[in-house]
């Protein structure tokens, strides 16, 4: 995890007027706009964008508590942590509604792990919150369906998704294959009887 008070310069005990000193003076040296060669303003950009980042991260008391808790968690070591650790993270986010980072993090955890099918549901979920991301909602909760043709859920949620964009045809197709796998499951039955025939 990068270490966002080392790139502001401030020790961990740092009070926020101390971030905000420290973010000023070095945005101020930082700034692309001092330096009039190509390269060093490159550099200056990405130097900024860090400092930025680090900045709000820490300048914020909720954003700081939730990087000071992911400082002192042990880091995950490989693909199948990353994704673990991101999907609970998730899941948090998403009790608070905060579907934003939710999606963000889930993201993530479908990079780590594409085979793991509660990912790409969540993901699809997360995305549905977001009326300009459901077409991306309504493929990760297909896969999500191919991975684990078993689980009635993953059908069930292809078919909210699609009848929420008037795809009659195709959301009563999933109703109807997950009424097959749980013939008493009442979302899947609801869909059947607003698609129609």
């Amino acid at each position: 995890m990068t270490d966002y008070y080392a790139i502001l310069g401030v020790p961990r005990t740092a009070s926020t007027s101390e971030i905000r000193q420290a973010y000023a003076r070095l945005a101020r040296d930082k700034h692309p706009d001092r330096f009039a060669d190509p390269a060093e303003r490159a550099q200056a950009h990405d130097a900024f964008r860090d400092i930025t980042t680090a900045f709000n991260a820490l300048s914020n008391d909720k954003s700081r508590r939730e990087y000071d808790q992911g400082l002192e968690r042990p880091r995950p070591t490989g693909p199948v942590e990353i994704a673990r650790e991101a999907y609970e993270r998730a899941v948090q986010h998403m009790r608070a509604n905060e579907f934003h980072e939710a999606v963000d993090l889930l993201r993530s955890a479908v990079h780590h792990a594409p085979q793991e099918a509660r990912y790409r549901a969540a993901l699809a979920t997360a995305l549905a919150r977001n009326p300009r991301w459901v077409r991306d909602a309504i493929q990760e909760a297909e896969q999500a369906a191919r991975l684990e043709p078993g689980v009635a859920e993953h059908h069930v949620l292809v078919a909210e998704l699609l009848l929420s964009q008037g795809l009659r045809l195709r959301a009563r197709r999933a109703a109807e294959a997950a009424l097959r796998l749980s013939p008493d499951d009442p979302r899947a039955r609801r869909v059947v009887e607003e698609a129609g025939s």
